[in-house]
């Protein structure tokens, strides 16, 4: 069942539903998140990383009906195609929709394919967040896996933000840690990405993504030796995260 439309500013109804599920825990604030009047049409936005078989699995159990927006960059592993159907065929998701940029705008700013070596940020606005941002555009909310201790950027991360005084950001496990995840993962026997086995933590497009030493960030190999730390779907203070690189 959709929840009602929502009513008021999105910076009202952000600080509301912060103080409203303050004390809650990730299922909690997940479940209610998807019925509330103060959300909206609520949508999951997942990569079929790493670790997003947390968040699909509780969907799944929540209300399989729930939309989960999957990008295709058409730069992705192998791998990362084949986890997302398999998954969302293992866990019964009843409305994944896969999102591409236009051929229109690839043809005329990536024709070599070749972007991300130039202009990585152009590469994600194209294949990423241009495309994300019209499928996002019936929804009033989206959510998303962000971690606190996924990066010094993240480490305020409150259940939900305003973003852009547009929409609202569901951030469901904002508080756990990695332990958090890796025990859910294993407790609920949920199948994991078989990149991760072969040291990838954190996993994006291929010629973006690298593998992860011990003792590393998790993050460590996305985009290594660039400045850039977030792929421009996600902002803080309405700019791109970088990282100071050595």
């Amino acid at each position: 069942m959709q929840p009602p439309e929502p009513w008021g500013r999105v910076a009202d109804r952000v600080a509301a539903l912060n103080h409203r599920y303050a004390k809650h825990g990730a299922t909690t604030v997940l479940e209610h998140a998807l019925k509330d009047a103060d959300c909206g049409r609520v949508a999951l936005v997942s990569s079929f990383g790493a670790e997003s078989v947390v968040l699909l699995h509780m969907v799944s159990v929540i209300d399989r009906r729930t939309p989960v927006l999957f990008i295709d960059t058409e730069m992705l592993f192998p791998e990362t195609l084949t986890y997302q159907s398999d998954l969302a065929d293992h866990l019964g998701l009843l409305d994944v929709r896969r999102i591409h940029a236009s051929r229109t705008m690839i043809s005329a700013a990536d024709p070599q394919g070749d972007l991300h070596k130039t202009n990585p940020d152009a590469c994600c606005a194209m294949r990423k967040t241009v495309p994300l941002d019209h499928a996002l555009a019936p929804f009033d909310a989206w959510i998303t896996g962000r971690k606190r201790f996924q990066a010094t950027s993240r480490a305020a991360l409150d259940f939900f933000e305003n973003e852009g005084d547009i929409r609202i950001k569901i951030n469901p496990l904002a508080h756990w840690a990695r332990a958090d995840v890796q025990d859910y993962i294993t407790n609920n026997r949920l199948p994991r990405h078989p990149l991760v086995a072969r040291g990838y933590p954190s996993i994006g497009c291929a010629p973006c993504t690298s593998p992860v030493a011990a003792g590393e960030d998790p993050r460590a190999g996305r985009w290594r030796g660039q400045t850039k730390e977030e792929c421009g779907i996600h902002f803080v203070d309405g700019k791109i995260i970088r990282r100071n690189v050595a």
